[in-house]
Parts: C-alpha cells; sequence; structure tokens
C-alpha cells in the first residue's frame, strides 16, 4: 500500500466572488499535494465552500436572489478558479449538500449530544456578523471587530454549547508535544498563550429566529448549528461521503491567520471528544494587500485572479504567488513588482535558459554528459525538498533558480557555442540539468514543466514566457 497524504485547504466563504487571496491557498495546497504524489504517495487533496450563515443571507439579499441561487453561483465560480489555476484537487464539498455534508455533522452532533459534550444555556454576547463568532470586550480595538472595523452586535438567546473548556488542556498538551504542529511556531505559542487566558464553552447553534439559513440541530427545529462549528466537519464529512476515510486523520490543513483559533483549539477539541485523531500539522499562511492596503470593494483594490490568469497567464500568476511572498507572513501584490519579477525570473532567467540550451541541442546528438553540474543538482534537490516540507515555497523556488544561474554560468564558462560537436558532454550536462529543473517546477507550475519535458524530447525552443 501506498502512503497516504490527506490534504485540504480551508473552504471558501461564499459571501463574494474568490479573490487573489484565496488562490494564493489554493496553489500552496497544490504545490504540496503535487510535491507528495511525486514523493509516491497516495494523495487526497480536498477544497471547497462553506455556504450557511447570516453574512451569506445579507449578501444574497443584496444582489436580489436567493439564497440558494446566490451560493450556487459564487460556489461555482471556486470551483471554477480551481481549474483555472490547475489545481490538483480530488474533491470539493459543499457544506449546503444534504447529502454528502449534513448526515455527517447530525451524526457528529447526536454523539456528542448524547455523551453531555452539548448542552443548551441562555447566553448575552457580542456577535460580529463579518466574522459569524461571537468575540470579547478584550477582542475588540476601540469597541470594534479588529478584522472588519465594526462594531459588534450584542445578541441575548438560548443556544446549545459544546463543552470546549473540558478538552481545552488536552489540546494543549497537543499543541506542546506538536503531536498537532503549527506552521509557523509563532501561531502556536499564540494559540498558548490564549488558552493560558482560560477557555469558555462555545455557543455550537444559533436561534432560527435570528439564523435561519444553516443546519438544523437534531431534534430542535428552532436552533440552527453554528456555521463554525459544521464547517469544519467538512474534512471529515468529505472522505465519510466518497469512501475515503483511510485518510483521516489530515496530514496538513492549509488556511488564513484569520481562522487559524478554530482550527487549533475548536476543532482538535471536537476531534478528541469523539475519539477520533488530531490533524497532523496546520500551515497558517498570511494575507495578500494591495498597494499597501486591504483588499476592499470598497476601495477598489480587489485582485482578480481570473483576471490575472487571463492577462498574464497562468503559470506566472502560480509563480507569482509563491516566490514572491513569505508563506507565513503578509504580503503586498503590485501590478509592477509582479511585471518585474515575471520578466527578471520568467522570460530572462527559466525561459532564457531553456530557449539558449535547446537551439544548441538541435546541432548536437545528446551523449553521455559531464558531472560538472551533478553536485549542483543533487544539492538543489536535497534543499528543495526539506524546504517544501516546512512550507518554504519561496525560498524552495530561489534554490530552484539559483540552480538556473550556475546552468547560466557554466554555459558562458564553456561556450559551446564556438564548436558545438566538441562540446556534446557540456550540452548533454546542460540538457540533463534542464530534464531536473523540470522535475523540480513541476509541483509550482505543472503546464511549464510539461512544455519543457516536450521541448527536451523534441529538441525544439519555443518562448515559454514572452517578456512583457
Amino acid at each position: 500500500m501506498k502512503d497516504k497524504f490527506y490534504i485540504t485547504t480551508s473552504i471558501a466563504y461564499t459571501n463574494s466572488a474568490p479573490h487573489v487571496g484565496f488562490a494564493l491557498e489554493l496553489v500552496q495546497a497544490d504545490a504540496i499535494a503535487r510535491y507528495q504524489r511525486a514523493l509516491g504517495k497516495e494523495v487526497f487533496f480536498l477544497t471547497g465552500t462553506d455556504e450557511h450563515g447570516t453574512k451569506i443571507v445579507k449578501a444574497a439579499e443584496k444582489t436580489g436572489k436567493s439564497v440558494v441561487d446566490f451560493t450556487d453561483e459564487i460556489s461555482s465560480r471556486f470551483k471554477e478558479l480551481a481549474k483555472t489555476l490547475n489545481i490538483s484537487n480530488d474533491d470539493f464539498i459543499r457544506t449546503t449538500d444534504q447529502k454528502r455534508h449534513w448526515p455527517t455533522v447530525q451524526n457528529i452532533w447526536k454523539k456528542l449530544a448524547d455523551q453531555g459534550d452539548i448542552y443548551k444555556k441562555k447566553y448575552k454576547g457580542l456577535y460580529c456578523v463579518g466574522c459569524e463568532a461571537f468575540l470579547k470586550e478584550k477582542d475588540l480595538v476601540d469597541g470594534k471587530c479588529p478584522v472588519h472595523h465594526q462594531e459588534p452586535e450584542e445578541i441575548e438567546e438560548e443556544n446549545y454549547f459544546f463543552k470546549l473548556s473540558k478538552y481545552a488542556d488536552k489540546v494543549e498538551s497537543y499543541l506542546e508535544s506538536e503531536e498537532l504542529r503549527i506552521y509557523p511556531s509563532s501561531r502556536k505559542n499564540e494559540i498558548l498563550n490564549f488558552i493560558e487566558q482560560g477557555v469558555e464553552d462555545m455557543s455550537c447553534s444559533r436561534s432560527k429566529e435570528n439564523l435561519k439559513w444553516g443546519i438544523p440541530v437534531p431534534g430542535d427545529e428552532e436552533q440552527i448549528v453554528y456555521i463554525w462549528f459544521e464547517a469544519l466537519i467538512n474534512y471529515i464529512s468529505a472522505l465519510e461521503s466518497s469512501g475515503k476515510t483511510e485518510f483521516w486523520p489530515a496530514d496538513v490543513h492549509c488556511i488564513g491567520k484569520d481562522i487559524f483559533r478554530f482550527h487549533c483549539l475548536l476543532w482538535p477539541a471536537m476531534l478528541i471528544a469523539l475519539g477520533k485523531e488530531i490533524p497532523k500539522s496546520l500551515f497558517v499562511h498570511g494575507y495578500i494587500t494591495s498597494n499597501g492596503e486591504k483588499m476592499s470593494k470598497s476601495l477598489g483594490n480587489v485582485i482578480d485572479p481570473f483576471e490575472l490568469v487571463k492577462k498574464y497567464g497562468l503559470d506566472p500568476v502560480r509563480y507569482y504567488l509563491l516566490r514572491e511572498f513569505s508563506p507565513t507572513e503578509d504580503g503586498d501584490f503590485t501590478f509592477d513588482k509582479f511585471e518585474d519579477r515575471y520578466n527578471s525570473d520568467l522570460a530572462k532567467g527559466l525561459g532564457n535558459l531553456v530557449s539558449r540550451v535547446l537551439k544548441l541541442l538541435e546541432k548536437i546528438e545528446i551523449t553521455k554528459p559531464d558531472s560538472k553540474l551533478d553536485n549542483n543538482i543533487e544539492d538543489t534537490k536535497e534543499v528543495c525538498g526539506r524546504l517544501l516540507s516546512e512550507f518554504k515555497f519561496n525560498e524552495a523556488l530561489a534554490a530552484i533558480w539559483s540552480l538556473i544561474s550556475v546552468c547560466d554560468r557554466y554555459i558562458e564558462a564553456v561556450k559551446p557555442w564556438e564548436d558545438t560537436e566538441k562540446k556534446t558532454e557540456e550540452l548533454s550536462s546542460l540538457a540533463k540539468a534542464i530534464g531536473e529543473i523540470e522535475g523540480l517546477l513541476r509541483p509550482f507550475l505543472p503546464d511549464t514543466a510539461d512544455k519543457i519535458r516536450e521541448q527536451l524530447k523534441k529538441k525544439k525552443a519555443e518562448a515559454l514566457f514572452p517578456r512583457i
């Protein structure tokens, strides 16, 4: 049996069309999935959409569409984005799917309720519709949600609660022992500090009066399962509904920093209560800002990933997202930076190397290569593997481009164009290096890797990245 590897993105919230922030998460997860497949593992890669909640109802009302039509339309756009970005996901889950998602949610609810981990009580708290979450006074900045910059609503109602406090110590021990590993480690310290301040039980339902769009609580039609409680369950419902339960536990959940507390605390607590294994790791990425500001429709600075691919091509977009930004920190997108990176790295760097070598290879028969580049190739493969295991996509790509530079310097040193027929070993060595670069690029730029492979077979150079 092959080693199994289960990777997920978060499920995208369908209150609006996808922007480049989720495109970043998709290509990061895809690079991991493709690399693990290259290692010979049997990979199951899940993405999908989160479609319940007050915010979605309000977004649908603004468009004049029914909430069903609205979520169908937005979810289809996220599915289309995965195809546009050449994402190799094996499944796409929707939380509105009453055949695939709802039964698992309701079965888990019943189990937790039967064993006394869910109970009902009256509650008064501050609720941010933007976050679809209750906030504490200490979470607010000048009385407002720090993410959405709006004052939360004060809500008083009778809800069901999950005994999160009962399992907080166990979650803490898993984090400290790194049985649940967090990338970057600063996020681990953040959640441990949060737990040390004291963990309260968490509301896991909302009154149907205040939230009509969601999964009904089993046995209580007046209550709706809280969206964060049921959304997390998608990672299991997708496996159960597709007969892939052997892939659990997840090897890595790829998520944004705004939702990591739910994944670091609530999700493992739910799994511990259910007697299930916890995920092995969480990779937490930062935001993409646009010209120094958070992307916002009102500011008119939202970057549309579909338009980006249409203008520059698929792999340039994948390359920029994976190379330009530190994977775990916020990064700023500008078109000037994009075009500079395209011209310097893709057109002048990779594209130029492949074109130069293939034009010279047209004139010779490939023979046994010399060994001058072998150490550089092996070192790059080792470094890339280590960096990818730590989700350092930008550094792995930098290592590949260092190998490209080594090849450029080698060409200049041996000057094969001066007497091509006497430099067959050197040119064969460059052909080998380009073949290895193609393999190294495959998790990041699969289309480009295919083109390089085809050109090597035919020994026919075609421009990979025409200069902007």
